[in-house]
């Protein structure tokens, strides 16, 4: 059985990779969190069968990790995942000594404010209530169902739960109809958190490709086909990372396709609102295949400290999540509900403001990026831009991002397993004045990795972040 760790390094792109090459990727899988703190790795002698290398060379990698601070070995304990003490502090925003482009979220909008007073009668009449609730408040539910039926899929809100964000919708959604062992596709390259949610409800992953221009319809119907996965994990609307969309004929040949498999199709939704100049809308999924499970988010649309989502399903379904949330979680607060009436009562304010701002930032990063010999692929709408850097080098890259105090995860935080090397994703979310300083500090990451100029392993524990 392949050990987790050669899952994510991917046994091809660490093929003939000497000791400190290959200290250098696990450490990158250390400060990217795809191995975790504690997380006990296989031994010298697995590691060496499972990568059909020498002993010797996983013994000078395992050195070399330790002698950073990365690893830590005790005779017949193993050998675990650490972060060098140098390193327990992380950088703050408030000193501006690291940009984070890891999270592609936007700040508030402007409307928040006001969103926020006007709810507060309404909260006032709740102020004898619980301060949650396990299905959602009515005006809430409603006013989902209402953008779901705006866009071309009629709704009831019997067929809305609300929930604390788009992840926690995936997880309860996993939570009542997982089985563990069965499998899941799930596109290549797609959301990290939803390929973690997936392992931990014990699914096994089928990854089928998309890139920027769209996805490959023929693998992913025969994938279905072929492998017919209990469930398919899909962002049909400016794909994360890619920005791609999904056309309306391959979502009705995906629906029917799935239905004719038994798979269950789990839409996230949470970009779909972030359109720039797409030119054209495609109906939601659910519109083809009533048994869809739409997730989706006010996150990307409001502000990331707006812990509200959603998920839209048939009653029978609704009922059986109803069933298992107070298994985890007592319900959605209130008062982050109230504002969300409010938000989602002017969505043409709202969609304006998410357009400028992603226009302002897509036109910062391709600024960012001249010079470089980079092109940013065609973004029209999204969280980010899918760059392709040439050559396998979005690990060093991402490494030599940290030492100009930039956080950029290398591509393969987006796969199955070690996988898409030439691909960085690259955030439009930020203010044009802060992605503007991003890209002069991944400018000059650029030209260190260019040149050969990258710091060996030893010198860099204190760009760890935790």
């Amino acid at each position: 059985m392949t050990s987790r760790l050669v899952e994510q390094l991917g046994v091809d792109s660490v093929a003939g990779a000497t000791a400190a090459t290959l200290a250098e990727r696990i450490r990158a899988l250390v400060l990217d969190g795809r191995l975790t703190v504690g997380e006990r790795l296989p031994s010298e002698r697995s590691l060496a069968l499972e990568l059909r290398r020498s002993r010797s060379t996983m013994t000078r990698a395992y050195d070399i990790l330790e002698s950073g601070g990365y690893v830590n070995r005790v005779h017949g304990g193993g050998t675990r995942v650490v972060l060098p003490h140098s390193a327990t502090a992380a950088p703050t925003d408030a000193d501006e000594s690291s940009i984070d482009l890891s999270i592609a979220s936007m700040d508030s909008t402007p409307g928040l404010y006001d969103a926020t007073v006007r709810s507060l009668p309404r909260l006032a009449a709740l102020r004898g209530t619980s301060g949650y609730s396990l299905r959602g408040m009515p005006e809430l539910r409603e006013a989902v169902a209402h953008r779901f039926t705006e866009r071309g899929v009629d709704t009831d809100p019997d067929e809305i739960v609300i929930t604390s964000g788009a992840l926690n919708a995936v997880h309860l959604v996993l939570a009542t109809i997982g089985r563990r062992g069965q499998r899941a596709l799930v596109e290549q390259p797609t959301f990290p958190h939803a390929l973690e949610a997936l392992r931990h409800h014990g699914y096994r992953m089928l990854p089928t490709p998309v890139d920027v221009h769209g996805w490959d319809q023929r693998h992913l119907t025969d994938l279905l086909l072929r492998g017919r996965p209990h469930v398919a994990y899909l962002i049909p609307d400016f794909h994360n990372p890619t920005g791609a969309t999904l056309p309306d004929a391959e979502r009705s040949r995906v629906a029917t396709t799935a239905r004719s498999t038994g798979t269950t199709l789990i839409v996230d939704e949470t970009t779909a609102e972030l359109d720039i100049d797409r030119g054209w809308s495609p109906l939601p999924m659910a519109a083809h295949n009533p048994r869809v499970i739409t997730v989706g988010s006010m996150s990307k649309i409001a502000w990331g400290g707006m812990r509200i989502g959603w998920i839209r399903a048939e009653r029978p379904l609704i009922d059986r999540l109803l069933a298992v949330r107070p298994s985890f979680e007592l319900g959605t607060a209130l008062l982050e509900q109230c504002i969300a009436v409010e938000l989602l009562a002017d969505m043409r304010s709202l969609t304006a403001h998410v357009r400028e701002r992603l226009r302002d930032g897509r036109a910062a990063v391709e600024s960012g990026l001249e010079g470089t010999g980079l092109v940013m692929p065609l973004t029209p709408g999204g969280l980010s831009t899918w760059v392709d850097l040439g050559a396998p080098i979005s690990t060093p890259l991402s490494l030599a991002a940290r030492e100009h105090g930039l956080i950029l995860p290398p591509g393969p935080r987006f796969s199955t397993g070690g996988v898409l090397e030439r691909r960085v994703r690259i955030p439009i979310t930020l203010t044009p004045e802060r992605t503007a300083e991003a890209m002069a500090r991944f400018r000059r990451a650029w030209q260190n990795v260019q040149t050969g100029d990258v710091r060996p392993l030893g010198d860099l524990a204190h760009a760890a972040v935790i």
